[in-house]
């Protein structure tokens, strides 16, 4: 009943765009494309929210549940501190910060753009093809396709933990920092997103690769949760100017609690985050049209 629904709501997309259903791959004009892109992703959410809310107990269980089980990664640090006084010479507040900030980060990233993860099945299945014959953006599609609200437990357990840690630190506080904790998430949230969609595009290549993409995502998450004292300069080189997980967090949140920065990089790093999470996007999303370029169907 909710894959009906979800034909219905493309089809409403497509509805000032009949001659869009002939076969073939529609092309979106450039200005439009951006447009079409949030309107599409916007239906097909609105379809799949409203088939959640329909079992609310289910809805609010299951974002209970969520929120419960991403907590434990937090609870086994708080229970790791009940026996150490730092870790890499951070304190538990210092490294809440780091969890609160990339656990909402990710979490956010996760609600609009996980399901990108499952394009290697569509392209196995053969049911991208339906994708491209609707006048609507693939990835917009892609993205929104069983939208799972269930996800904001992540988000909001994200966002309590960096309350409790905001409350418990010692630092002093100014206007510049203050704003840099919200453009932290989001910024980390848009590179964390653009790491989805370069992963995504990596699928058309390799097949089901969703485990390479969940590697850099939610494997990142994990790491950036520690304080980056703990890791190599190998490591911290790479997530600095390959993948640039370190701004998700990292460099934003060393600037708030005072500490130098590794690599002996400059002060105004922290705040290239949104810079930064723009740079990425620009290849993931090149990326991501080559390869629906190179996609050939299944002929099922």
């Amino acid at each position: 009943m909710a894959e009906a629904e979800a034909v219905e709501a493309v089809e409403a997309v497509g509805a000032a765009h009949p001659s869009a259903w002939s076969g073939g791959p529609v092309e979106v004009p450039v200005r439009n494309r951006a447009a079409e892109g949030l309107r599409g992703y916007g239906l097909i959410v609105a379809m799949w929210v409203r088939s959640t809310m329909t079992y609310r107990t289910s809805f609010l269980l299951s974002t209970v549940g969520n929120a419960a089980i991403t907590l434990l990664d937090f609870v086994a640090i708080w229970i790791m501190f009940s026996h150490v006084e730092a870790l890499g010479g951070f304190t538990l507040p210092e490294i809440a910060l780091l969890y609160g900030s990339s656990s909402a980060s990710l979490g956010l990233a996760d609600l609009l753009l996980g399901n990108t993860d499952r394009i290697g099945v569509r392209i196995r299945d053969g049911s991208l093809d339906t994708m491209l014959v609707r006048p609507v953006p693939v990835l917009a599609q892609v993205a929104a396709d069983r939208f799972a609200l269930r996800r904001v437990g992540r988000i909001g357990q994200g966002l309590a933990v960096l309350g409790w840690a905001v409350s418990e630190l010692d630092v002093g506080w100014t206007a510049g920092k203050v704003l840099l904790l919200p453009v932290m998430v989001v910024a980390g949230a848009a590179v964390f997103g653009a790491v989805m969609v370069a992963g995504a595009a990596f699928q058309f290549v390799a097949g089901d690769a969703a485990e390479v993409q969940n590697s850099f995502t939610y494997g990142g998450n994990t790491m950036l949760q520690y304080p980056p004292t703990v890791f190599a300069k190998d490591l911290l080189r790479g997530v600095t100017f390959i993948v640039p997980l370190a701004f998700v967090n990292w460099l934003p949140a060393l600037y708030v609690l005072g500490r130098p920065y590794p690599l002996e990089l400059p002060g105004w790093v922290a705040f290239l985050s949104p810079l930064v999470a723009v740079l990425v996007f620009v290849p993931a999303s090149l990326a991501w049209r080559a390869g629906l370029r190179s996609y050939r169907s299944t002929g099922s």
